[in-house]
């Protein structure tokens, strides 16, 4: 006995998300009524007039045992089609979640590919601003090797002041030396004036002792001219008297002669007398010859003391005319020494001054000699400062380049995820919209299953009530009927799980994706706070290069400085070695004129 097949499908309907449409699935077994008709006409036609009422009865028990089996199997596949429904449903909340998220990860990816595009600017800007900065780095470290050559210049050159300025020292303590040799000079040059005044004083005072000793001399060169002439005239009158009284004593003895012979008597007492006054004469004459030779003698002593005295005269005024000479010498020499101790002290005064703005000077070089060496120390450790900073940026700078590097393999990785991230994104939007198809074409199917339930529905009430009469016939066709259902609930079932696969699939995609989100996220708040640290970063190197720049111009102003004040100095010296020089030539010349006055003052002694 056969029987057509059987037409049987099980309906499983549900809603979509919302309250509104709640899931419900109701699955049952539901035949056409064609087929019912056809199969109770099959059975009666075929059935009734072979077989007899036992058959039937026992087809009817397997009939409804088997309908039992089938009704707990159909309520085995409702119970299935529930939890299934329930699993659909969850599905469903999970889909349109995972569509929430989906729309949250597209707006995510689109607010992160605007952020990976304004990274990008502010990147290329920074990337710009780091050229810059580095352009101008170079620029601070040319600038700071022309200064580093320009101090070594300044150094070179301070240490060749600093030489010329000892030779200048040692010039100058020669030249101390020097004006206090020539102070000593002038100081023996005083005593020595004092001297030759001393000197003057005694020659004067020789001469006045000469002139009064010559005047002395002439008064007793007259007084014994005198004396002599009053000799002479004494002799000459003392001779005038002895001839006038010989001539008398003649006469007398003539008369006496001729008044002889008269007076014999009284010639004899007058001879004898005569005799004895001519005895006194004789005696007056001897003595008066002796008188006169020793008047002779001291007059030839006289006469050699007059003529010793004249020349001695003489010798006294060739030596007072010598000494005249000498003195109008020394007073002329006194006065040239007077000018020349007034010119020595003038520019002695001159050399104080002198020696004392070279003091000023040295004590001004000095000073800006130190200052010079505090500045050179400052400049030595700014240099060393602006050297350790350089190095301190070259390392900066390769560390930055190194950073720059790794953040731009980072940013290309970063790249490289978004755009996966783009890619995975754009699948998961397809895949999204496929599931939306599917959800679609399953909302579809739902309906349309919803419409075949409500028709099984009205079907089963109509098979309910022939259920009765279609048993004996469907005993048979039960079994055919059971092993269909059999095999399309193992088709639901496997359905059911391919379903719950992609369900499961989509959830761990969906999850992939919100760990993926996650993951951007967490990358692009890594990105912000990577730029913001290399805002931060390149803020501080504008702020360093600027700084740089700063000290760059300032350590170029206190060159400059110092270059006008190496100038200064070098002017000040060369003003001081002309002085110096100036002074020389004048030590010089009061060396020539002491030398000059030395001898001069020897003559005079």
């Amino acid at each position: 006995m056969q029987c057509s097949p059987l037409v049987m499908t099980v309906t499983c309907s549900g809603s979509n998300m919302r309250r509104s449409r709640r899931p419900r699935l109701n699955c049952s077994v539901a035949c056409p009524r064609p087929t019912l008709r056809w199969l109770s006409g099959e059975l009666s036609t075929k059935l009734m007039p072979s077989r007899g009422t036992e058959e039937l009865e026992d087809a009817k028990k397997k009939l409804a045992q088997r309908l039992q089996d089938a009704e707990e199997a159909v309520e085995a596949v409702n119970a299935k089609c529930s939890s299934l429904e329930k699993t659909k449903h969850r599905l469903q909340n999970e889909i349109e979640d995972l569509m929430v998220d989906v729309e949250r990860s597209n707006a995510a990816a689109a607010a992160l590919d605007k952020k990976q595009r304004n990274f990008d600017k502010v990147l290329s800007e920074w990337k710009q601003k780091y050229e810059e900065s580095q352009t101008e780095l170079e620029s601070s470290q040319k600038e700071a090797r022309s200064l580093s050559t320009e101090l070594f210049k300044l150094k070179n050159s301070y240490e060749e002041s600093i030489e010329h300025l000892e030779t200048l020292k040692r010039e100058n303590k020669n030249l101390q030396e020097e004006i206090s040799d020539l102070t000593e000079q002038i100081g023996e040059g005083g005593k020595s004036i004092h001297e030759l005044e001393k000197i003057r004083k005694q020659l004067e005072q020789e001469k006045s002792d000469i002139q009064t000793a010559l005047e002395e001399a002439e008064a007793t060169l007259e007084h014994e001219e005198g004396k002599i002439l009053r000799a002479q005239l004494e002799f000459n009158q003392i001779k005038a008297d002895i001839e006038r009284k010989l001539t008398e004593k003649d006469e007398e003895m003539e008369q006496a002669k001729r008044n002889q012979q008269r007076v014999v008597d009284t010639l004899q007492s007058s001879l004898e007398s005569e005799t004895r006054s001519r005895n006194e004469a004789l005696r007056l004459k001897k003595k008066m010859e002796g008188d006169l030779n020793e008047m002779e003698i001291q007059l030839s002593q006289a006469n050699r003391q007059a003529a010793e005295a004249q020349k001695q005269l003489k010798s006294i005024h060739t030596h007072l005319k010598d000494s005249q000479l000498h003195l109008d010498d020394s007073l002329r020499a006194n006065d040239d020494l007077k000018e020349n101790i007034a010119i020595v002290e003038r520019r002695n005064n001159l050399l104080q001054a002198e020696v004392e703005e070279l003091r000023s000077g040295l004590e001004q070089t000095e000073r800006g000699r130190k200052l010079a060496e505090q500045e050179l120390l400052d400049v030595s450790e700014r240099v060393q400062l602006l050297h350790s900073q350089n190095t301190s940026l070259l390392n900066q700078k390769k560390k930055l380049e190194s950073d720059t590097a790794q953040f731009q393999t980072e940013v290309e990785d970063a790249l490289q995820e978004c755009r996966n991230a783009e890619e995975k994104a754009k699948k998961a939007i397809t895949d999204a919209a496929m599931m939306a198809e599917e959800l679609k074409k399953e909302q579809d199917t739902s309906a349309h299953l919803e419409r075949m339930k409500k028709n099984m529905e009205q079907t089963i009430k109509d098979l309910q009530h022939r259920l009765d009469e279609a048993e004996q016939i469907a005993m048979k066709g039960g079994k055919k009927q059971v092993q269909k259902l059999e095999a399309r609930t193992r088709e639901l079932e496997t359905e059911v799980e391919n379903e719950q696969r992609k369900s499961s699939d989509a959830v761990k995609g969906v999850r992939k994706y919100e760990r993926r989100i996650k993951e951007l996220t967490y990358q692009t708040e890594e990105d912000r706070k990577n730029l913001a640290r290399l805002q931060d970063l390149v803020d501080k190197l504008q702020l360093k290069v600027k700084s740089y720049k700063r000290t760059a111009e300032e350590a170029e102003e206190q060159s400059n400085s110092n270059l006008t004040k190496f100038r200064k100095l070098q002017h000040e010296l060369d003003e001081a070695e002309e002085r110096a020089d100036i002074a020389e030539s004048q030590v010089n010349k009061m060396r020539t004129k002491s030398r000059d006055v030395g001898p001069k003052g020897f003559d005079e002694e």
